[in-house]
């Protein structure tokens, strides 16, 4: 399956792997090297995220090939097809159509670790991060951009964004992005880094380059508390970005962040990226804040709710 190094319009598939102590880590099936999604404690394996058709990609403003997909939309396709039969030997006269009622899938939630922030919880609700008020969680999300001759790729699982349609030249344009993955090395410094620059020159260099380029911040080590109430070492790691100017859409400046912690014979990481020349953004101090929110959640926070079903027309 793979996301990685397939044409646009492609639905990958996702498997929800087994991680440290209540993290979780999504791996594309055959991506080289490359495997998305961390979760945060030890417990049972996390049940996948909710699999995704694929929507049409998002345009290229010279970087920005990020693709998504959608629970939802498969729903209500669904919905759609269900209510649309061939009716072309009867008569072309407009009949009426009963609306059909969307029921979203029950999902785990968790109260934020920072007052006023919103939580982004993944798996069966094992790990969750912060965003600030303003972004927009999804986490039933995964996105990325393609691996192509001159990117190596970089594709996220319970995501969430800001500043979504900022460019009025590109109605999929995002000033800011997280969500998580993993990456095949148990060194957390090396795991930071690879996750960050292969974020950074993927979603700020045209398809076949010139690529992007970034300075690369000394390493910090940080703690992340478990599920269990211990806390495991993690490395962080910022990147300073210039991006391949293409179009107004595209930011002169940007930053990158990542966190890592060792999982067996892997690392999950968690990733932050922002513009940084525009009103609202993302700044360091507030990337690396939301980075240190990652983290463990205790069966005894973690909570189901059902979103109420909606009404298609």
């Amino acid at each position: 399956m793979g996301l990685f190094g397939k044409k646009r319009g492609e639905n990958p598939g996702y498997e929800d792997n087994a991680a440290l102590d209540g993290f979780g880590g999504y791996q594309p099936s055959d991506s080289s090297g490359y495997t998305p999604a961390p979760e945060p404690a030890p417990a049972a394996e996390p049940a996948p995220e909710p699999q995704e058709p694929a929507k049409q990609p998002m345009s290229r403003s010279g970087r920005r090939a990020m693709y998504g997909f959608f629970a939802t939309l498969g729903v209500i396709a669904v919905a759609a097809l269900a209510n649309n039969g061939d009716n072309s030997s009867e008569s072309s006269a407009p009949t009426s159509r009963k609306p059909s009622v969307y029921t979203p899938s029950p999902q785990v939630v968790s109260p934020p670790s920072i007052e006023g922030w919103q939580s982004v919880t993944g798996g069966d609700g094992t790990y969750a991060y912060d965003v600030p008020p303003g972004w927009t969680p999804k986490p039933g999300t995964v996105h990325g951009w393609e691996k192509t001759a001159a990117v190596p790729g970089s594709t996220m699982a319970t995501s969430a964004f800001f500043g979504d349609g900022f460019c009025p030249q590109e109605r999929s344009s995002k000033l800011a992005g997280s969500g998580v993955r993993s990456e095949k090395t148990a060194d957390p410094a090396a795991a930071a880094l690879k996750a960050a620059s292969d974020l950074a020159v993927s979603a700020y260099s045209p398809d076949e380059g010139p690529l992007a380029t970034f300075t690369a911040s000394p390493v910090q080590p940080t703690e992340i508390p478990l599920a269990s109430g211990a806390k495991a070492p993690a490395s962080i790691v910022l990147l300073d970005v210039v991006p391949v100017q293409s179009n107004v859409c595209v930011s002169k400046r940007a930053v990158v962040g990542a966190l890592a912690v060792a999982s067996g014979d892997k690392s999950l990481t968690m990733l932050v990226y922002s513009d940084q020349d525009r009103p609202g953004i993302a700044d360091r101090e507030q990337i690396l804040k939301i980075l240190k929110t990652y983290r463990g959640v205790p069966a005894a926070d973690r909570k189901t709710i059902t979103p109420p079903p909606s009404t298609l027309r």
